[in-house]
């Protein structure tokens, strides 16, 4: 499955990065059996975030949606990390858990967060369908609009 992944992400545009270093006191991703817990990956690309503020104020359901998709990208890199690199080890994306930081009137949580779920469906096929939730929240750390995490199942 790696090369039928690698190829698709060459044809999506998508060149993974190194996975981000957490920003704090805990681990970017556990294993335990055959399951490899990723911790919250934010909208960062090359070290930048790429999308500040709150959906339903500053920021529309489509930028929401680009930066649940960078985010998605981040927990790909790092599921890769954790698989040494090849990710024909991944099974199955399991679960997405996406928080949207947003106003209290905004109800389109589940649309943001299918940028993640959209782009998992689109590398890994039937395998990136996912179990999922997407919660609004009235902050997310530095400031972010998007943070999504994952379980992957791996062999």
């Amino acid at each position: 499955m790696s090369n039928q992944v690698e190829a698709r992400l060459k044809e999506l545009g998508i060149e993974l990065p190194q996975a981000p270093a957490p920003a704090a006191n805990y681990v970017p991703f556990v294993q335990t059996g055959n399951l490899v817990i990723v911790s919250g990956q934010l909208p960062m690309v090359a070290g930048e975030i790429k999308s500040l503020g709150r959906l339903g104020n500053t920021l529309t359901v489509d930028d929401g949606y680009q930066a649940a998709r960078i985010c998605a990208i981040n927990l790909i890199a790092q599921v890769k990390a954790a698989c040494g690199g090849d990710l024909s080890k991944v099974k199955r994306v399991v679960r997405l858990g996406g928080f949207v930081n947003s106003t209290a009137d905004f109800t389109d949580q589940p649309k943001v967060i299918n940028g993640a779920s959209d782009l998992m469906a689109e590398v890994f096929g039937d395998a990136g369908k996912h179990a999922r939730a997407a919660v609004g929240v009235p902050s997310l750390p530095l400031g972010v609009s998007v943070e999504v995490e994952g379980t992957f199942e791996i062999s």
